[in-house]
């Protein structure tokens, strides 16, 4: 029987790129794609995750539009990264397919409490608002989780927004606390383990090649992006970071990790959103998190571009 989901996303080309993979993936349910604020505003995450349901040819799937804002905090956004409508790097018409009227996180909250216990799995690949949101308005649902399966963090390759924090936790960081100390069972993928699944040529190239207009599109997000990385950090290509979380869920034996406590720094003055890792378990408290800290980087690509090929 295919796992339930729900995808909370700021697409994002590299969220697009997780929304297609589970889209493609028949051993996945997509309940619905909850957007908040983070790589760009919410009138074009929204926008955004309903492009993508539209290039995969899936008008059905019910997107909701989210939080605009953090819990506590002025809105960093990441044109810089993703270009000013996030998507930039193909050029893909406007959706015609409708954004819910429903909040994303009363349907979070429906969701959860209308079907059984244990059985959706909530992906979020964004700042942790939304999540952070339900979990406030209704703490019964917490223990309906069956996993969250995120990416956010770094411990080892410290930050990418400020020299201590990975971008999606620093956006939110009170949010990602109020996550971190739920209780409800946590698989991380942070920067350590996305910095191991770099494009290359070639790899950017198979995707190119396939047929129908997905493959194309995603060579072009990844031709856009890739620019500030290899920029930024001297690589030979970029980190595709939130396809690992559907990858996980599809092929968690591509990926090695361990049971660990990571706590969210809200109050440094330096390291705000940090996600402090205790990696080699030198305090006594209680592991809340697995933190996934390496890929088969090969089996990985392999898996994606066979995914794309079906859409």
């Amino acid at each position: 029987m295919a796992r339930k989901i729900i995808i909370d996303t700021d697409p994002g080309q590299d969220d697009a790129v997780a929304i297609l993979l589970a889209l493609a993936s028949p051993e996945l349910q997509v309940l619905g794609i909850t957007c908040v604020a983070g790589n760009v505003p919410l009138k074009l995450t929204a926008r955004n995750a309903r492009v993508v349901c539209e290039l995969a040819g899936r008008p059905e799937v019910k997107v909701f539009a989210g939080c605009d804002r953090p819990l506590e905090r002025r809105l960093v956004t990441a044109e810089h990264v993703h270009g000013k409508t996030g998507l930039d790097g193909a050029e893909l018409p406007e959706p015609s397919m409708p954004l819910q009227d429903a909040h994303a996180v009363d349907f979070l909250i429906e969701t959860l409490r209308r079907e059984p216990a244990g059985s959706v799995t909530l992906v979020p690949i964004g700042p942790l608002t939304n999540i952070a949101t339900a979990m406030r308005r209704a703490p019964d649902i917490v223990p309906r989780i069956e996993r969250i399966v995120l990416m956010g963090g770094a411990y080892f390759e410290v930050g990418n927004i400020t020299p201590a924090a990975e971008f999606n936790i620093y956006v939110d960081p009170e949010a990602a606390d109020r996550v971190f100390r739920s209780g409800a069972p946590i698989t991380m993928l942070p920067l350590d383990v996305t910095h191991r699944a770099l494009t290359t040529r070639p790899r950017v190239e198979a995707f190119r090649a396939l047929p129908g207009r997905v493959g194309p599109a995603v060579a072009g997000w990844t031709d856009f992006f890739e620019r500030f990385d290899k920029e930024k950090y001297g690589a030979q290509g970029a980190p595709l970071h939130d396809p690992c979380t559907i990858a996980w869920l599809l092929r968690p034996d591509l990926f090695t990790g361990r049971e660990i406590n990571v706590e969210i720094e809200t109050e440094g003055r330096l390291t705000l959103g940090m996600t402090v890792a205790d990696y080699w378990r030198v305090t006594d408290r209680k592991p809340n998190v697995t933190f996934i800290r390496d890929i088969d980087d090969a089996g990985f690509y392999a898996l994606l571009t066979e995914r794309l090929a079906r859409l």
